[in-house]
């Protein structure tokens, strides 16, 4: 069982320059207390829908913290593949990858948010072509040189783009289902074609809105895919991206009032707080420790979380009550 956490690139108003030296002292102390990974959330434009802040960019912020780290593994979840061009994002991508040491993790998605591929000259119609192009061409150009490519949108004739990695670095997809709220924009499903991308990749990213009876539905669709096309065989990671934020002391109710408050601030008031307690984790330790429990017994081997807050002493909590009582799982 591996543990990662979300980097805080979360800007609160009000947000001061002390910011980017709290995205490097939590970086450093993720890796110093055993956490496998380091990831990030990616939004280019503002997406007040679900949540009251904007985000740093992922992969300028990854190759930051690359810097001051050594052995934690660095990950998006997810990149939002379709307003993204594939050669500018291949160079990117290799760039951090060759910087870090090879510590990358490519977690992909198509995006849900209108605005954003409006704002980047996509249609969100458009998202699940460009996802497959742009990872087609992606994945090319960071396998070898003399990539020559035709699509519906992306063109490519006799292109290399360095540095090309001697590994390169795993594809995780995200997708799937989830507990449904009147304010989520996409569908309960596991979409065909993005059960074809997670096939034909390194690991699958389970939603945060995914409760664990629908992991295992989309574990078992999953698994028996991977079986009828003869990837059953290869590598592959089961994981989880969710929130929490722990409380060590008082009544149920106290614990529950706080936690209320961090969400809130984060995540704002679009979805009630009964549905936010239904899919995120949250409660007293013993609860939270139950719900990681149930989503290892649904067959996740792999989790990271958002931390709703910079505060290094709720990392430390994190790694208390979730990293150790787990490690040897």
């Amino acid at each position: 069982m591996k543990f990662g956490v979300f980097l805080p690139t979360f800007l609160f108003p009000g947000t001061g320059p002390e910011h980017a030296a709290q995205v490097r002292a939590f970086a450093r102390r993720a890796e110093e207390l055993g956490f496998d990974s380091l990831w990030i959330t990616d939004h280019i434009v503002t997406a007040y829908q679900f949540y009251t802040v904007s985000w740093l960019d992922s992969l300028m912020t990854l190759s930051h913290v690359a810097a001051v780290t050594e052995r934690v593994r660095l990950g998006t979840s997810v990149l939002i593949l379709p307003v993204r061009q594939p050669a500018v994002l291949a160079k990117e991508v290799a760039t951090l990858h060759y910087l870090s040491g090879g510590r990358y993790i490519y977690g992909i998605g198509t995006g849900w948010y209108g605005p954003e591929f409006e704002a980047c000259g996509v249609h969100k119609a458009e998202r699940g072509v460009r996802t497959d192009e742009v990872l087609a061409v992606t994945n090319a150009l960071l396998r070898g040189p003399h990539v020559t490519y035709s699509g519906r949108y992306y063109h490519l004739d006799d292109i290399t783009v360095e540095p090309i990695p001697p590994a390169p670095p795993p594809v995780w997809v995200a997708g799937g289902r989830q507990l449904v709220h009147p304010a989520s924009p996409e569908k309960s499903e596991m979409h065909p074609n993005v059960l074809r991308r997670i096939v034909a990749a390194d690991g699958w990213i389970a939603r945060p809105t995914c409760p664990p009876d629908l992991i295992a539905v989309d574990m078992a669709e999953i698994r028996q895919a991977r079986e009828a096309t003869g990837h059953a065989g290869k590598p592959f990671t089961m994981a989880h991206e969710n929130f929490v934020y722990i409380v060590e002391q008082g009544s149920p109710e106290d614990i529950a009032r706080e936690q209320q408050e961090a969400y809130r601030r984060l995540t704002g008031t679009a979805r009630p707080w009964d549905y936010i307690e239904a899919v995120y984790l949250n409660g007293t330790v013993e609860r939270i420790q139950e719900m990681i429990e149930q989503r290892i017994q649904a067959g996740i081997e792999y989790i990271f979380l958002h931390t709703l807050t910079a505060d290094l002493a709720q990392l430390d909590l994190i790694a208390r009550h979730v990293v150790e009582p787990f490690a040897d799982r």
